[in-house]
């Protein structure tokens, strides 16, 4: 019997613990927040409830440990739409766990423990195989990188041997062999992640264009580098392109990247054109700085739809 997901997603599933700060402390020095509180977080985990939330039908593959942590998550997943039945339960481990300061501004600096995310001893490449196998062939698999890497090379592996659309969001930031990048149909890294994987220091709008040239240079298929509040830019065969931003205020960062990377999906599932995606995953981003939290800042269809009824920045050859 296939597969009914439109969307796998692999990955991480965090408990993130936010602290509201004045300022990012530097090092040696304590700041004393205003504000404590308790998400569902991983990267993973925010992707699939990004998915759901814009209405996809998305399976998560994960693991938790047996603690409150874990089961709070897990609920929280199950009652967001999401398909937790492939999601391991690994006695005698913490959950993973992400602590994280949020700046007046909406900037943030995260420390996780990752726990059960590291736990992958009973689903290597065999399982991937005999689970893609059973696939529809247009599902998207998407993967990051808080997980361990041979997973996500058995992962990749699996989805391109049965012709799955595979999203790679290499987030974070860590240096990446040219057979695992070619296996992505899409990468998606930030600013910093991009910088790490090519090398060169991202800066401007030109800086980032040649970056993404020179991870398309590397065999993805497409590079899609998010720049915050200054868009995304675009690369492909037929060229680099810049996707400007949509105009919203920004309270809280955290996660953007998952929201627009879940957007992605979602779009290029329902057969959207590459720069439809863009723009519709640039609108998740951007609605998802607007909220506290990880999780629930990802945005509902409704609330896409309605920012891109109001807003529709420009898409140009750069």
């Amino acid at each position: 019997m296939p597969v009914a997901s439109d969307v796998i997603v692999v990955g991480s599933i965090n408990a993130d613990l936010v602290i509201r700060v004045p300022r990012l402390p530097r090092p040696g020095e304590t700041v004393s927040g205003y504000n404590f509180k308790v998400f569902g977080g991983g990267k993973g985990a925010n992707q699939a409830l990004a998915v759901a939330r814009l209405g996809g039908k998305v399976r998560l593959i994960g693991n938790v440990g047996t603690d409150d942590f874990g089961a709070m998550v897990i609920k929280g997943l199950a009652s967001g739409g999401v398909n937790v039945s492939l999601v391991e339960w690994i006695p005698d481990v913490h959950t993973g766990v992400a602590l994280i300061m949020v700046d007046e501004s909406g900037e943030n600096a995260i420390a996780t423990a990752p726990g059960a995310n590291r736990h992958w001893a009973t689903r290597g490449a065999p399982y991937f195989r005999n689970l893609f196998q059973t696939c529809h062939p247009h599902t998207t698999v998407i993967l990051q990188l808080e997980i361990p890497l041979e997973i996500v090379e058995a992962v990749t592996a699996a989805a391109r041997d049965y012709g799955l659309r595979v999203i790679l969001n290499p987030a974070p930031a860590r240096a990446l062999d040219d057979e695992l990048l070619r296996r992505a149909d899409v990468i998606t890294p930030n600013r910093h992640e991009a910088s790490e994987l090519s090398r060169m220091k991202i800066t401007d709008l030109e800086s980032a264009r040649e970056a993404a040239r020179a991870l398309l240079n590397r065999g993805v298929g497409c590079v899609v580098v998010t720049l915050g509040g200054e868009g995304a830019v675009i690369a492909t065969r037929a060229g680099i392109f810049h996707a400007a931003p949509f105009e919203v205020k920004a309270v809280d960062c955290t996660a953007a990247g998952d929201a627009f990377t879940g957007g992605l999906a979602v779009a290029l599932s329902e057969g959207l054109d590459l720069f439809s995606a863009v723009k519709f995953a640039n609108a998740c981003g951007a609605i998802a700085v607007t909220k506290e939290g990880a999780q629930p800042s990802m945005p509902t269809r409704a609330e896409v739809e309605e920012l891109l009824r109001t807003q529709s920045p420009p898409i140009r050859r750069i």
